[in-house]
């Protein structure tokens, strides 16, 4: 069971139609109609084991829904950041950015260092994944996000393992996003979860019964 508020516009860059999604028989969410409009944030609330995290995975096209269709307007789809970093543990900053963007394309305009740069992370750039905290993880996963040449953001959790100055960088991060006419899908337990943008709500609940 899902409940929406929402500023309209158009064209929504994801249109998601009676999507539903369920585990070993067991209904996790759905069904859900829901868009997110360019130049809006869309924060994905809801309690423990509502589904936040697996409606962001089936959008990400890493799980398959039971029902329903999903809609992109871009042709680049939508670029995901997770709870886990995605990085090669052995390859360098640099080049595990410039493995991601070789997989899923770069930005016009946006180079490697310019990102890396607005992270925080400049002077990393040869540092080895694994020799990063979790939160310089977070932040080279961040970098990728921006290299991104997708409209829409998929971001779970994106505040976990970042200190308020990271806080206040993935804000500043939505915001130009949004200000250059993409989209972000947040999911949040509700700590820090108002980027100044305009924003709308869907409120996802644990399906019982």
């Amino acid at each position: 069971m899902a409940t929406m508020s929402a500023v309209a516009s158009s064209p929504p860059l994801l249109t998601a139609s009676g999507l539903a999604f369920s585990r070993n028989d067991m209904p996790v969410f759905g069904p859900l109609d829901f868009s997110v409009q360019a130049g809006e944030a869309l924060l994905v609330q809801g309690d423990n084991g509502a589904g936040k995290t697996t409606l962001l995975r089936v959008l990400a096209g890493l799980l398959s829904a039971d029902a329903g269709s999903v809609r992109f307007a871009s042709p680049h789809g939508a670029a995901y950041l997770g709870h886990l970093p995605g990085l090669k543990a052995d390859l360098s900053a640099v080049e595990n950015l410039e493995f991601l963007c070789g997989l899923h394309g770069q930005r016009d305009g946006h180079g490697i260092d310019e990102a890396m740069a607005i992270v925080g992370l400049a002077g990393y750039q040869e540092a080895l994944a694994r020799q990063l905290s979790a939160g310089q993880k977070k932040r080279l996963s961040l970098a990728r996000l921006w290299l991104s040449p997708a409209q829409l953001w998929l971001l779970d959790e994106p505040y976990a393992n970042l200190d308020l100055d990271g806080i206040n960088l993935v804000n500043r991060m939505i915001s130009a996003q949004l200000q250059a006419g993409g989209a972000a899908l947040v999911t949040t337990h509700g700590a820090y979860a108002a980027p100044p943008v305009r924003t709308s709500t869907l409120l996802l609940r644990a399906v019982t019964g």
